[in-house]
C-alpha cells in the first residue's frame, strides 16, 4: 500500500520500494492514464496507476496579502497546458527601495484570526485525507521569508533596497515578513499534520544572490523562529527552494530542517552522502531531460538517480523541477513504466 510507503519513508525506515512524488502540471499525462471527469478520482486513479505516495503542498490561509494590502504582480510565464498559468505582470506599488525599507508585513497585512486560521488548516487536512487515503499530504507555507520579499516587492525593489541597506532590510523587513510565518506555523502546528514544507525561494539557480553572511544573518535564523512552534509539537521540517543550495545544507540543517527538497542543479551526490541517512530528501529527475533528452537518456539518469536513492531510507523520488505540459507523453510514459523497473529496493 502506498500509504504503508510513505509512512517508513517518513520515519526513516527503508521501505520495500524508494517513495515517489509529482509536481505534476501536465494535464494531458494525466489523461493518459485516467478518463475520469471529476478531476479528484482523475488524480486519485492517475496517483495510484503511477504509484505516487507523497504530496508537496503548501497553503498560505484565505486571507492572501493581495486582498489586505500592496503587494507586486511580476507576472507568470506559462508552462501549463493552454497557458492557464499565463499572469501579465502589472507595475509595483514600490516606487523606490524607500519604500521597501519602510514596509512591514504586520502593519500592512494585520494578522489573520487565529481560531479561524486553525480552523481552515485542520478542514483542509480533513479533506486532504478523504480526497487521497493513500497518499500523505504535507502542510506549509509558501512566503516564509525571501519568497514573501518577492511577492511584496518584486525582484527589482528587493534588491534595490538590500544594495542600499542590507541590515535594515534583513532586520525589519524581512523580521516583518517572518513574523507572518511564525503566525501560519503557529496555526498548523495546532493540526493534525505531522510534516510541514517551509517553501522560501532565497536562491537562483547560480546559487546565492546575497553574501552568505547576509543569509546566515537574517535569514537561516527566521527558520529556526518560524519551526519553533511546529517542533514544540512534534512536527517534522521539510525545507524547499528552487535553484542552487546546497552550499546551505548544513546551516538549514542547523536551523531544525528534517528534509530538504531540492532542484537537480544542487550536487545529488554530495547531498545524498552527507545526509541520505538522516534527513528526507525530495529529490530526482531533471525535466529537461524528460523533455528534450531521448529514452536513453531518461534511462541513464534515472538509473543514476535510483542508484543513489535505494541507499537512503527517506529518498522520495519526482521530477525535482516539475512536470511541466511539454514533456511529450511517449517520455512520459516510458519515465513511469522505468520507475517502476528501478524502484524496488
Amino acid at each position: 500500500m502506498s500509504l504503508k510507503i510513505i509512512e517508513d519513508t517518513l520515519n526513516l525506515k527503508f521501505a520495500e520500494r524508494v517513495a515517489h512524488t509529482e509536481y505534476m502540471d501536465s494535464d494531458e499525462m494525466v489523461r493518459y492514464y485516467s478518463q475520469k471527469n471529476d478531476w479528484v478520482e482523475r488524480a486519485r486513479e492517475f496517483e495510484d496507476i503511477v504509484g505516487i505516495d507523497f504530496h508537496w503542498n503548501v497553503n498560505d490561509g484565505f486571507e492572501p496579502w493581495q486582498t489586505r494590502g500592496r503587494t507586486t504582480n511580476m507576472g507568470h510565464a506559462e508552462y501549463m497546458e493552454n497557458g492557464k498559468d499565463f499572469v501579465q505582470a502589472e507595475p509595483s506599488p514600490f516606487k523606490s527601495y524607500n519604500d521597501v525599507l519602510e514596509f512591514d508585513a504586520v502593519k500592512e497585512y494585520g494578522l489573520t484570526d487565529f481560531s479561524k486560521l486553525v480552523e481552515y488548516y485542520q478542514k483542509n487536512t480533513d479533506q486532504d485525507k478523504i480526497n487521497f487515503p493513500e497518499q500523505y499530504i504535507t502542510g506549509g507555507y509558501y512566503n516564509s521569508v525571501v519568497s514573501g520579499a518577492i511577492a511584496v516587492f518584486g525582484w527589482e525593489m528587493l534588491l534595490e533596497a538590500i544594495g542600499n541597506d542590507a541590515d535594515k532590510f534583513g532586520e525589519e523587513v524581512l523580521g516583518s515578513i517572518a513574523e507572518q510565518s511564525v503566525h501560519h506555523a503557529k496555526a498548523w502546528a495546532e493540526t493534525d499534520k505531522e510534516w510541514f514544507i517551509t517553501h522560501d525561494d532565497m536562491v537562483w539557480t547560480e546559487g546565492p544572490f546575497i553574501s552568505p553572511d547576509f543569509y546566515r544573518t537574517y535569514i537561516f535564523p527566521r527558520y529556526t523562529e518560524i519551526w519553533k512552534p511546529l517542533k514544540e509539537k512534534g512536527k517534522k521540517i521539510i525545507f524547499c527552494s528552487d535553484g542552487t543550495f546546497d552550499m546551505f545544507f548544513d546551516d538549514i540543517a542547523k536551523a531544525g530542517a528534517d528534509g530538504f527538497s531540492f532542484e537537480p542543479t544542487n550536487n545529488l551526490e554530495k547531498v545524498v552522502t552527507n545526509y541520505g541517512s538522516s534527513h528526507i530528501l525530495i529529490a530526482g529527475s531533471d525535466c529537461r531531460t524528460l523533455t528534450w533528452g531521448t529514452k536513453e537518456d531518461i534511462k541513464n539518469e534515472l538509473e543514476w538517480i535510483y542508484g543513489l536513492a535505494r541507499k537512503c531510507p527517506g529518498f522520495i523520488f519526482c521530477a525535482s523541477n516539475h512536470f511541466p505540459a511539454n514533456i511529450p507523453i511517449d517520455n512520459g510514459v516510458f519515465y513511469f513504466n522505468k520507475i517502476k523497473e528501478l524502484e524496488k529496493r
